[in-house]
């Protein structure tokens, strides 16, 4: 999974989003190197990146414009890339700026849909349509108002804030200063949050109570900790250790944010939710997006957000069912040769209720995840041909997120080459961490799934940035997911019970279709949706009861896995059906990876075209 705030980046606009150890790479592949620049006049020192590949002067023009909108909008993100007009900047929360960047989406859309397709290059339709078809989404799950009502323990100002520390990176002392700056404006934007769920309660827009209860309880966690302890503060340390004239100055100013701004505007925050949010909070059946003024029609615009299909919520629980059947047997097939039982509830029962197929510390499932990671780096030139420059890392998920939070996620790159990939994994009551899980959870969150596919669309220097840093949710996830089985042909599993993982891996994904579209359009209960999880994967206790939290707080974005991977294994196997003994996988994957995260329609004819130049050759 990616982690929330890049995955909301991604979604809005096809922006924001190599594998590790790999140094082969196509010819055109460039990570994004400009200048830094200061100030926040004059265009975008990723100007000519924004638009890389593109030939079209008009096209160029509407993405360069969209691009420096982008920046603008989300300056941390901006200096992530190496666009430094805006370091001393956060986002803009307050709904006065939501509606007005909207309004210059729609514009860029317009001008989008104006443009004659039939005069640009075939490079540029592709890239006319993917650019016009991410707006078109973009807009049609406006009418969801998420920033009225979208709270939890994964999206929230307060994780957001934290995130800071890590993003913004201190070189100097001008840069401390704008981290400084950028602290000075959380109180701010606790306070904008505030506000746009406090109007959110006026119309009946409110998350549902569980997920608030949560929330509640990750601030309250942090609010009680130590205040030295707070990652907020860590970059005083930084900040001393430049030994320049001033250094102590700004870190004691640095301290005196965080202790007379951020700690009160974190605990308004909290009494806000606790006072006035909780008891207006959803429950029982009324859990669901449904349940919202306009929800289903909420939920259907965020399902094709996701998916770039138009699939209803219906059809969507019925291919889960179909596919929790098929899945379900194999794993009742190896929980035979694995433990002699020979009903799946028993097999169940035996990976949850057996001690020794769980961690006893933190420090050996970094330990399985670092060497997981390794052994696929090692695996992946005799499946890829174009593979990424850019490293990737295991990290802890920080304590005082881990309790509610999914078991692991990603977090790209950063594109001027301060950060890796990294892997995160959640650690927190590592007897609750199953052994067999380990592996798998490894391939899909870094190699070869997301960091591969990520790294790899980032470093396309022919393509322009939108669509190296963004993409559809169906590839990115559906990619990931197909990786996992990807994995066993890789030979990458250590064992059966390893494979009996990825087994209930894939289920869970394919539980995703039916206990997502259960909750948003059929009206399931939490316990209804936990039941079902349970029933038909191993995952753990504590595991189903984040991940049901998840979808409820996050409507369509679990459906999207399965069915990208239902798709790229479609597409592989008509190819091979096509090209017989012509076919080559680390071809087929590097058609798949090379134009960057495509929709799924796109992805389609892309594969269809690599088959019939193979025909040809």
């Amino acid at each position: 999974m990616l982690k929330p705030a890049l995955a909301a980046i991604l979604l809005a606009s096809l922006v924001p989003i190599s594998a590790c150890g790999g140094s082969k790479g196509s010819a055109s592949t460039s990570p994004v190197q400009p200048a830094k620049t200061t100030g926040k006049t004059g265009a975008s020192p990723l100007a000519a990146e924004a638009v890389a590949g593109v030939e079209s002067p008009a096209l160029r023009a509407l993405l360069e414009k969209h691009w420096d909108q982008r920046m603008e909008a989300s300056p941390v993100w901006a200096s992530t890339m190496g666009d430094h007009r805006f370091d001393d900047q956060i986002a803009d929360g307050s709904e006065k700026a939501i509606l007005a960047r909207q309004a210059q989406s729609h514009a860029l859309l317009d001008e989008a849909r104006a443009m004659e397709a039939s005069e640009l290059s075939a490079k540029d339709k592709v890239t006319l349509a993917l650019f016009t078809e991410s707006l078109h989404r973009q807009k049609a799950r406006e009418q969801c108002e998420n920033y009225r009502w979208s709270v939890s323990a994964r999206g929230n100002p307060v994780s957001a804030a934290n995130g800071l520390a890590d993003d913004h990176k201190i070189t100097d002392l001008e840069s401390g200063k704008n981290l400084v700056a950028r602290y000075k404006q959380v109180s701010r934007s606790i306070d904008d949050s505030i506000a746009n769920l406090r109007s959110g309660i006026a119309q009946g827009r409110v998350a549902n109570a569980e997920t608030i209860r949560r929330t509640v309880a990750l601030v309250q966690g942090q609010i009680d900790q130590d205040l030295e302890s707070w990652s907020l503060l860590k970059p005083s340390k930084t900040l001393i250790e430049l030994d320049a004239p001033g250094a102590q100055g700004v870190a004691d100013e640095l301290l005196a944010v965080v202790t007379d701004e951020i700690r009160p505007a974190f605990a308004r925050y909290l009494n806000f939710l606790s006072e006035e949010l909780a008891p207006a909070g959803r429950t029982g059946a009324k859990i669901g997006v449904h349940a919202l003024p306009n929800g289903l029609a909420c939920y259907d615009a965020s399902i094709a957000g996701h998916i770039n299909l138009d699939k209803g919520a219906l059809e969507i629980h019925e291919l889960g069912l179909r596919e929790i059947a098929r899945i379900n047997e194999e794993m009742t097939k190896l929980g035979t040769t694995l433990f002699g039982k020979k009903e799946l509830g028993a097999t169940i029962a035996h990976l949850r209720g057996s001690k020794e197929l769980y961690y006893t510390s933190a420090a050996e499932i970094v330990e399985k995840a670092e060497m997981s990671l390794a052994k696929a780096k090692a695996a992946i030139p005799e499946f890829f041909g174009i593979l990424p420059k850019t490293d990737c890392v295991v990290t802890e998920i920080p304590a005082f997120e881990a309790p509610y939070t999914t078991i692991a996620y990603y977090k790209e790159p950063h594109a001027n080459g301060e950060k890796p990939g990294e892997y995160y994994i959640n650690t927190h009551k590592p007897e609750t961490r199953p052994r067999f899980e380990m592996e798998v959870l490894a391939y899909h969150e870094s190699i070869p799934g997301h960091h591969l596919q990520i790294a790899i669309s980032q470093e396309r220097g022919d393509l322009p940035l939108f669509r190296r840093h963004g993409g559809s949710t169906a590839f990115v996830e559906g990619w990931a997911l197909y990786t996992e089985r990807l994995a066993d042909e890789m030979q990458l599993y250590s064992g059966d019970l390893d494979r009996m993982g990825m087994l209930s891996y894939d289920a869970w994904r394919a539980s995703r279709l039916v206990v997502d579209t259960g909750i948003h359009a059929k009206g399931w209960t939490r316990e209804q949706a936990e039941t079902f999880m349970r029933e038909h994967t191993a995952l753990t206790e504590g595991n189903i009861v984040n991940e049901v939290d998840r979808y409820i707080s996050w409507p369509g974005q679990a459906v999207a896995y399965k069915i990208g991977q239902l798709e790229i294994f479609r597409l592989r196997e008509w190819a091979m059906g096509e090209l017989g003994d012509a076919f080559d996988i680390r071809s087929f994957h590097d058609a798949v990876l090379s134009q960057g995260a495509v929709t799924l329609p796109v992805l389609a004819t892309q594969i269809e075209a690599w088959v019939a130049g193979v025909k040809g050759s």
